[in-house]
């Protein structure tokens, strides 16, 4: 074990290689991102944003590294999934499905990237429509967004993931929505895309976590997901079902040959990382899943809706615990908001006031990388000049 505990010891943040694999897995998923948003259009197939988003992202990480001596595995780290209206999560449809999307659609986009197993994932909402946002949409867009805002400045070392979740609760009572339950922020390690060390965004009785803290040089996926609806969402059908990951730690004796077949591929394709089902070939696969699925040797990850006529909204972000401070290194910018609720409550307006860069020596260098990334929603921005995004958050509540 002494070797493995000086290896992990070497693959954190304090290497520098490590901190540049993150920086750039998250430039290839922000563009990616970007991609698929521009091509969120009416009567555009859900599975062709899908697509679009994998290719480019195994198209730039296949370029990278590709002269080195060591092989250094790259590419997808979660399937693109496109999630539309009252669908919180997990939509990634087979290449025979024939789903639009439509003019009014809200859309929620969720993807992964990984250089050498370390893991950059962003998720953004956008909704098909000209001009500003109004109404619920923007209330239930709003509160993810403040959210997310309070919630990178709240996970920092010295700080509980309870802290998090309490907070994330209050912000999306203000905009009058729900946290969805059971959305889980986890660390982030070299392939480890669901780390133990997790934030619960919204407590219940069935989903129960330890209390821990957060700590400098880790990085954590920040998850939010914010609904008009009462936040309890259902499985309506497992069929609906595409995304997968293996459980490393389980074995099975599988009966049918279908199953075998299949899991040989997953095992070989896919070892660690999420997949689609879609990579694989369809009518076997259909068959041979459900046998792994039943006897633990995959892990499904479900397709949820909240109710019809529900509005649900989902920003997800990648952050770098550094010893300068946190580094959100994926995001996406917002479409104009114009909620109908605004933040009044100090403890809100307090946490969002909070810088999110320790004052060390340095800061001149932070602020160049600022103008790099100057398009992106308010990490890169905000790493210069903090109250500009809360400026910017309280203005679009």
């Amino acid at each position: 074990m002494s070797d493995d505990e000086r290896e992990e010891k070497e693959l954190d943040l304090t290497s520098p290689e490590v901190v540049t694999k993150y920086k750039n897995a998250a430039e290839i998923v922000n563009k990616a991102l970007q991609l698929v948003v521009k091509d969120c259009k009416p009567k555009a197939k859900i599975v062709d944003l899908c697509e679009k988003g994998d290719s480019f992202i195994r198209e730039q990480t296949g370029s990278m590294y590709k002269n080195v001596k060591k092989k250094i595995e790259r590419g997808v780290a979660f399937p693109t999934c496109v999630s539309v209206n009252n669908t919180v999560c997990h939509f990634s449809p087979l290449a025979s499905d024939e789903r639009v999307l439509e003019e009014g659609d809200i859309v929620k986009i969720d993807m992964g990237c990984h250089i050498d197993g370390f893991i950059a994932v962003v998720a953004h909402t956008h909704a098909i429509q000209e001009g500003a946002i109004k109404g619920r949409v923007a209330d239930v867009l709003a509160a993810a967004n403040t959210a997310a805002d309070v919630a990178l400045r709240l996970v920092r070392p010295g700080k509980k993931n309870k802290d998090v979740s309490d907070a994330i609760q209050k912000v999306a009572a203000a905009y009058d929505c729900k946290i969805v339950e059971g959305v889980l922020s986890h660390q982030l390690k070299q392939f480890v895309i669901d780390g133990n060390k997790v934030v619960l965004s919204a407590s219940n009785p069935d989903t129960r976590v330890d209390d821990v803290e957060f700590e400098e040089n880790e990085v954590y996926a920040v998850d939010i997901v914010t609904s008009t609806g009462d936040g309890k969402p259902k499985l309506l059908d497992e069929k609906e079902t595409t995304i997968y990951k293996r459980a490393v730690d389980k074995n099975y004796h599988l009966k049918m040959k279908a199953s075998r077949f299949i899991f040989s591929e997953i095992s070989q394709k896919f070892p660690i990382m999420p997949f689609s089902a879609r990579a694989l070939e369809e009518k076997r696969a259909r068959l041979g899943l459900v046998e792994c699925v039943n006897h633990d040797l995959l892990q499904p990850y479900p397709v949820l809706h909240e109710k019809p006529g529900d509005y649900v909204a989902h920003i997800k972000f990648t952050v770098l615990l550094m010893p300068n401070g946190s580094d959100r290194i994926t995001s996406h910018p917002l479409q104009e908001l114009q909620a109908t609720k605004s933040i009044d409550d100090p403890e809100i307006k307090a946490w969002l006031a909070l810088g999110i860069k320790t004052k060390k020596k340095g800061g001149g260098k932070k602020k160049k990388a600022g103008k790099k990334g100057d398009k992106t929603e308010d990490a890169a921005g905000a790493e210069a000049e903090p109250m500009e995004e809360t400026a910017e958050a309280t203005s679009q509540a």
